[in-house]
């Protein structure tokens, strides 16, 4: 179990750092002298969003195998990275001018 939690807080903790999450914390952070608020409550937004997503994926995994959840999950990210990148290409053919 150990090993377990060890894995899950190093996944999770590297996961978040550079986020969209971490980058709003620190703008709203940055605009009041009470950091100790901001930490509370994202922490409590993260333990929140943690268990739902725990809560959801082992109630999927009693219905659905472990290994077509992971494929699942992994086609989610697959397409959501194409998505990001299309979009990426996108937007910098329209910034570049034409000669």
């Amino acid at each position: 179990m150990l090993a377990l939690l060890g894995s899950t807080f190093i996944t999770v903790f590297l996961a978040e750092l550079g986020d969209k999450t971490q980058l709003a914390i620190v703008s709203i952070s940055g605009t009041t002298n009470r950091p100790g608020a901001v930490f509370a409550g994202s922490a409590a937004a993260l333990v929140l969003a943690s268990l739902v997503g725990a809560a959801a994926g082992g109630s999927l995994a009693s219905l659905i195998g472990p290994d077509v959840l992971q494929l699942g999950a992994s086609v989610g990210f697959l397409i959501l990275g194409a998505r990001l990148i299309l979009r990426s290409s996108r937007s910098q053919g329209e910034e570049t001018p034409t000669p």
